[in-house]
């Protein structure tokens, strides 16, 4: 299993942001993704993970094998910690999400609604949905937002464990996770060129 891009030209509000993007994820690895803000790097990860399409450019990645965790938590303010789970583990075909509460420590907080919960809780619990999907590339946008340095260092485990089971992380982040596996790619290097006069207009058709 594997995620390959190939030659990808990625585009937002109609406007080329990045072009020619190449690199190929396989299992175990992980791949950070690194560049200034408004170069790229979410509208290259919605891109991948298939919520909007590429100007150009291949992205073969096996069926039903990603998952994608933006800077929303994706989580029910009305349920508890363990609803929030249960529901997410149901979505996936998945019955058992205690590895999912030990993992993140949630299980103080397992019987609290999800819309009382701190801004660190939140992504916290946003995060340990990853593991009640059983999917193996992780795509991740900024999944540190929010955590404290103990956090942090959940997530970081969370990570290595996932990788040393086959799994593939795919992520944007400017924090140092420790993941010395871990390899760069810097997006500037596949900057856009700016439109000409002549090509504005079509942006916009």
């Amino acid at each position: 299993m594997m995620l390959q891009v190939s030659d990808l030209t990625i585009a937002r509000g109609g406007i080329p942001v990045l072009e020619g993007v190449r690199f190929t994820l396989t299992q175990g690895q992980a791949l950070v993704v690194r560049g200034p803000n408004g170069i790229g790097k979410t509208t290259l990860l919605r891109t991948i993970a298939g919520l909007q399409p590429p100007i150009s450019g291949q992205i073969d990645v096996p069926p039903e094998s990603l998952v994608y965790a933006g800077h929303a938590d994706g989580i029910k303010a009305t349920l508890t910690v363990a609803e929030n789970l249960s529901f997410w583990a149901q979505v996936f075909g998945k019955k058992d999400y205690s590895q999912a509460i030990e993992a993140f420590k949630l299980g103080s907080l397992s019987t609290r609604p999800a819309g009382a919960l701190s801004a660190g809780q939140k992504r916290r619990l946003g995060l340990a949905r990853l593991l009640v999907t059983g999917r193996a590339i992780w795509v991740l946008d900024e999944p540190t937002v929010s955590l404290d340095t103990e956090a942090v260092a959940m997530f970081a485990h969370a990570v290595r464990a996932h990788l040393a089971t086959g799994g593939m992380a795919l992520m944007a982040t400017h924090i140092d996770l420790g993941l010395n596996e871990a390899q760069m790619l810097d997006v500037g290097a596949f900057k856009a060129k700016p439109l000409s006069n002549s090509d504005f207009d079509g942006a916009f058709l």
